[in-house]
């Protein structure tokens, strides 16, 4: 019993040691990692609030572009959401997961949208669709949130409020806005001229993390401008920021050259997980290549760990809100090269 008593206090004060002052020696792993799809192109999977459902999107059954589904974090009771016209994206719970906000085309019919397509067929791009971000909640009421066509998209909501942060193209650039649940109340939150997209609240509710690019040089503006002009996003050196929720206080916290993205926080608020392609240098090209892994960075310290060694794309990394697993996007078991699928995995968390 001495024993017993002896062994839980120990496993209690190793807890408390890594949730209280030595979050810098945190050590992440991933174990136990599961599919949890195989059919169709599958990607950008986050979690309710309650940690019992995923939303992602998806492009299956002959569909000639993505729509929205959700499942258990087991990978079952596969749903699709009854709106299915035009193309769909970047889908998030509601606080109280009665609400799902995405993005669509479907204010533009029920065909798929036609993209550009750059010359360079090995170069990633992102397309800047006509998407409005729309919600709908459990008796599938539908509504429209924005008004601006363009670009709005990347939607994620604040963990105490009913606030949604997303990114827009519609003052020219693409910036972060935020605004209320019913789509009132927008404020711009970014004004630098560049990239700002795909950001999360901090689980405080108090900060920002988002991805960024800001062109220096008169060669790099004139590529900013076509890439607005052509409605694409192409993989230019982004890199991870961090500030405060109304965007001031900005720190960069990746400055490689690679392309830095898909961030979001860990649930102490001291860490930050991504996706890089910064270990995938080719010289031959001489430009970083197109596996992406995915890392941990401490805020403060920017201590970097790396989480996944796959040769193939990892992304969208997202901790479940007690931040016991770790939801993400990978090209691994492919049945084709452009093939993505849903994992989940357990975090394992240590001291070094």
């Amino acid at each position: 019993m001495k024993t017993k008593t002896l062994l839980m206090l120990a496993g209690l004060f190793l807890f408390l040691i890594i949730i209280g002052g030595c979050k810098n020696n945190i050590t992440f792993s991933l174990s136990q990692i599961k599919q949890l799809t195989v059919d169709g192109d599958n990607g950008e999977a986050y979690f309710s609030s309650d940690n019992t459902h995923l939303v992602f999107q998806s492009k299956r059954h002959g569909d000639e572009c993505d729509k929205i589904y959700t499942m258990t974090i087991e990978g079952v009771d596969l749903q699709r959401l009854p709106v299915t016209d035009g193309a769909f994206t970047c889908s998030y719970y509601s606080l109280d997961d009665e609400i799902i906000f995405f993005s669509s085309t479907l204010q533009d019919g029920p065909d798929c949208p036609e993209i550009y397509k750059h010359p360079n067929p090995h170069k990633y791009i992102w397309p800047l669709r006509n998407f409005e971000i729309y919600s709908i909640d459990k008796n599938d009421k539908l509504k429209k949130l924005t008004h601006f066509p363009g670009y709005n998209a990347e939607a994620t909501v604040h963990p105490l409020e009913k606030k949604i942060i997303f990114t827009s193209l519609r003052d020219g650039d693409i910036d972060l806005y935020e605004m209320n649940y019913d789509g009132t109340d927008v404020t711009r939150i970014t004004q630098e001229f560049g990239y700002d997209g795909g950001a999360f609240y901090s689980p405080d509710g108090k900060k920002l993390v988002w991805r960024g690019w800001y062109p220096e040089t008169e060669s790099e503006k004139k590529q900013w401008m076509k890439n607005l002009k052509n409605r694409y996003i192409e993989a230019v050196p982004l890199d991870i920021y961090v500030a405060n929720r109304d965007g001031s206080n900005k720190i960069r916290l990746t400055d490689n050259s690679a392309t830095n993205w898909a961030p979001s926080w860990h649930p102490n608020g001291e860490y930050i997980v991504f996706s890089s392609n910064m270990d995938d240098w080719n010289s031959e090209h001489n430009t970083f290549g197109h596996n992406f892994e995915l890392y941990v960075i401490h805020i403060k310290t920017k201590d970097l760990q790396r989480l996944t060694y796959n040769d193939t794309f990892d992304s969208f990394p997202v901790f479940s809100k007690d931040g016991g697993k770790l939801v993400f996007s990978s090209n691994r078991n492919a049945e084709n090269p452009r093939q993505t699928n849903i994992f989940i995995s357990e975090v394992v968390v240590g001291l070094r």
